[in-house]
């Protein structure tokens, strides 16, 4: 079982952003990071699931750790709906980020994944880690 943790920041919303991952497989700690002019936190918040998902064998068994509601609530509830409605909202209006959630559709289909929502700034070392890594990275 591989373990990803996850996670966006921006400096201004749009700004300067900046996604960081730290991949767990078996004792191998592998993080990853990166950043993007003229963002949004939300975009930060996707690409990082995403690169990290990239790095990995396809078909591999996945447990994803996020402190974003918006990515884990958008990839296991809402996506269905939006698909299903042209990707619109429920207010019929464009999906956010379409692009964003498009790739983060097609790559949540080529593993088994459990998305899993942490707290942001509390006891879990890791999301704390990740959380300093992408802030690191937005201000680059």
């Amino acid at each position: 079982m591989i373990k990803i943790y996850t996670d966006g920041s921006c400096i201004g919303n749009p700004g300067q952003g900046g996604w960081a991952a730290i991949i767990l497989d078996d004792e191998k700690k592998t993080k990853i990071k990166g950043s993007k002019k003229d963002t949004t936190n939300n975009q930060m918040e996707l690409l990082a699931p995403i690169e990290a998902l990239k790095k990995i064998p396809k078909g591999s068994k996945v447990q994803i750790f996020t402190d974003s509601k918006y990515v884990k609530s958008g990839i296991t509830e809402w996506i269905h709906n939006w698909k299903k409605n042209g990707w619109k909202t429920a207010n019929k209006k464009e999906v956010s980020n379409k692009e964003l959630w498009t790739e983060l559709d097609l790559l949540n289909n080529e593993f088994e994944i459990s998305w899993n929502w942490v707290k942001a700034h509390s006891t879990d070392e890791l999301n704390n880690e990740v959380d300093l890594l992408a802030k690191n990275a937005a201000n680059l």
